[in-house]
């Protein structure tokens, strides 16, 4: 694990970007950030799978690997929509899980005008996945921080309901901003 400015442990966490073609996966992601997210240092390690849609093998390779994912579909395409379940089950039988990590991201919510896939949509799958969902627009930078830091959050509670922290006292990290993202 790294360090960080004041010598403590770093949480690493690797995230993944999954899809249907053209929802903008690519645009969303940012590549190894670091930020503090609620208080505590992390670094993200994130896979855009852009490109992969059609390889299964490769796919489940970044299933495997991977410790939380967002499922993105567009809201402005209802076939990316309805993609989401089968990513979904997927990612549950790579894992052998009932339930892991993922929240769902409505991508290109800019678009009104354009959008085939209503807010309460997108809600309501959310409700029947067991996920939170949000709606993003990376064109406007609108919930893309917040998208990845969420869904960090859901990885720190699934962890630490996997296995529990050893009761140590807890030091308050000096730096309680919000988040630095640097790009390394």
């Amino acid at each position: 694990m790294a360090g960080w400015k004041d010598g403590s442990v770093q949480e690493k966490y690797r995230l993944v970007v999954v899809g249907g073609g053209g929802v903008g996966k690519s645009a969303l992601t940012i590549q190894f950030i670091q930020c503090v997210i609620d208080e505590r240092p992390a670094r993200l390690d994130i896979l855009d799978t852009a490109g992969q849609e059609e390889f299964g093998a490769m796919r489940e390779q970044y299933m495997r690997t991977g410790e939380g994912f967002l499922l993105v579909f567009s809201v402005t395409d209802r076939g990316s929509f309805e993609e989401i379940y089968k990513f979904q089950r997927q990612i549950l039988r790579v894992k052998d899980r009932d339930e892991f990590p993922m929240i769902l991201v409505g991508n290109k919510a800019d678009l009104e005008q354009q959008r085939q896939v209503t807010q309460e949509e997108g809600q309501q799958l959310a409700r029947q996945l067991k996920v939170t969902y949000m709606e993003a627009s990376a064109k406007i930078r609108m919930n893309v921080d917040q998208a990845f830091h969420e869904l960090v959050r859901v990885i720190r509670k699934f962890q630490e309901q996997e296995c529990p922290p050893s009761p140590e006292p807890t030091r308050k990290e000096k730096d309680k901003s919000g988040c630095h993202c640097v790009i390394v």
